[in-house]
């Protein structure tokens, strides 16, 4: 389990965890912030993402983007998962979408193959879960669209989910990674998410079908 701690909100920045304020890779991404052909940049500043609370509209897109960036378990039904956030009082899904037409980052497919297209005006390209439990802030379903992945649009949507939770006065924050996902565990430790030496326990509520396992 990895946290951030606090004595007041004390969020995420742009530069955090980079010599020289660059970017910082996203979820399971490696690749540096230019472009493969040309050596352009390819950040994505903090104003090509822009962050609201979701929408009836948008639940279909965000549980693809979950799939696709294989977020989703048998054992938990995302449309559930995203509904009871929307129903919290202290709880909601922030969802990201670009502000202008971004390139996608090249990828290393097969030669002749197209490549990804291009990320349109207002397509919904981030998702994080938040809530608050009374006192601390926690983080689930954190995604970017892997077109934008290892340009900074991972650190615009933590910085967006700090600030929210900060908002409803959480003071610290906390969030889980599966032990085999090294990479999005190190992108969480250069935003200063360290190890809060705890083992998660749990067990299902309900009946004993529940699609809920627990997990």
């Amino acid at each position: 389990m990895a946290g951030r701690i606090a004595d007041g909100p004390r969020l995420t920045h742009a530069s955090d965890g980079v010599p020289g304020g660059g970017a910082v890779p996203a979820e399971g991404a490696g690749r540096p912030g230019t472009d493969a052909v040309d050596g352009a940049s390819t950040e994505v500043a903090a104003i090509d993402v822009s962050f609201t609370e979701v929408e009836d509209g948008d639940v279909e897109a965000v549980v693809a983007l979950w799939r696709t960036c294989g977020l989703t378990r048998p054992w938990n039904d995302p449309y559930r998962d995203l509904a009871d956030a929307r129903l919290g009082e202290t709880s909601t899904v922030l969802v990201g979408r670009a502000t202008r037409d971004l390139p996608a980052v090249a990828t290393d497919g097969a030669p002749g193959e197209p490549g990804p297209r291009e990320v349109a005006a207002g397509e919904l390209v981030a998702t994080a879960m938040t809530g608050v439990d009374g006192h601390r802030g926690w983080l689930y379903y954190v995604a970017v669209d892997p077109r934008l992945q290892g340009r900074g649009a991972g650190r615009a949507t933590v910085v967006a989910a700090e600030a929210w939770l900060a908002a409803q006065g959480a003071r610290a924050v906390r969030l889980m990674v599966r032990a085999t996902n090294d990479a999005v565990r190190g992108f969480y430790e250069r935003l200063g998410y360290a190890d809060q030496e705890c083992v998660v326990l749990g067990r299902p509520l309900g009946a004993p079908d529940a699609r809920d396992a627990g997990r």
